[in-house]
């Protein structure tokens, strides 16, 4: 019985790897074929994209919901900032919030997931994206309350 097991997982070690080594070349266009998205009013830096897509996938920054311009301390305002520099985003890529597939939210108090939400479900009325919220300690801006990162389909 014992010798069956270790031929059964070294036979699922190889196909497992042979599966790997087929794939790295569709691997490697894939990452060759990255681009960046960069919407209108934002900007790339060294160490951050606002979007990147792959094929026909989109995968968004973190966007948080502060304004150096028109600054808003409320969960409601930063959600809505958060999610209209995303929708930019996806524009700036070819497609719409519609075809958002999975996105995270970051909050730094459990107590605004209420306010987070009321605003969240006004972007994505119709069989919203599959979603994940942490609750961190803080975000890279002080007084950012909420930090919100999508990903979806380009049609």
């Amino acid at each position: 019985m014992r010798r069956s097991f270790v031929f059964a997982t070294t036979a699922a070690i190889a196909a497992s790897l042979s599966t790997t080594l087929y794939a790295g070349p569709a691997l490697a266009q894939a990452t060759a074929a990255r681009q960046q998205v960069i919407p209108t009013g934002q900007s790339a830096s060294p160490t951050l994209t606002p979007g990147i897509r792959v094929g026909n996938m989109l995968f968004a920054s973190g966007q948080l919901g502060m304004s150096r311009t028109a600054p808003d301390s409320t969960i409601q305002g930063q959600t809505r900032l958060a999610l209209e520099n995303t929708k930019k985003v996806f524009e700036a890529a070819g497609t719409t919030l519609a075809n958002a597939t999975k996105c995270t939210v970051f909050l730094t108090d459990v107590k605004d997931f209420g306010g987070m939400n009321s605003v969240y479900r006004e972007f994505f009325p119709v069989a919203p994206p599959a979603r994940s919220t942490v609750v961190v300690a803080a975000l890279v801006s002080p007084g950012a309350k909420v930090e919100i990162e999508c990903a979806g389909v380009i049609p």
